[in-house]
């Protein structure tokens, strides 16, 4: 998984995902960009529920988001990541959704922790979500 070759997931936005204005509303799209991460291991063959069970979980550790341009309601937009950086307890996804015309609606860098669910400290990511993501 590269930028050239992310990892794509569809979105439709639903009523319940606008405000007011009929426009996303700007909680969604990390909301949007969790449900690809999520996806994007699915895609890989790790359920999540699996990796809690083997006592690791992925947390939030960093965001950093930029709105460009409002989604409205209706819109087929995909969501396109890939991991950026890779250590050994946490990666960097680079996460951007774009609408139909290949035009960046959001972007995000997100950086996630593998934790131990009941400590809550730092543990090494399991090798076999490594060798899958760095494919």
């Amino acid at each position: 998984m590269t930028e050239e070759h992310p990892f794509e997931w569809p979105i439709r936005v639903y009523y319940e995902d606008t405000d007011v204005g009929g426009l996303v509303y700007h909680a969604n799209y990390i909301k949007f960009f969790e449900r690809a991460r999520t996806e994007l291991f699915r895609s890989i063959g790790v359920s999540l529920n699996d990796l809690f069970a083997e006592k690791a979980s992925f947390v939030i550790r960093h965001l950093e988001i930029d709105y460009l341009k409002g989604a409205k309601l209706d819109d087929q937009l995909v969501v396109r990541t890939w991991p950026n950086t890779i250590r050994r307890a946490s990666i960097e996804f680079c996460q951007v959704l774009v609408n139909t015309s290949g035009q960046t609606l959001c972007s995000a860098s997100i950086q996630v922790a593998c934790v131990h669910p009941d400590t809550l400290k730092p543990i090494k990511i399991p090798e076999h979500i490594l060798s899958e993501i760095t494919k």
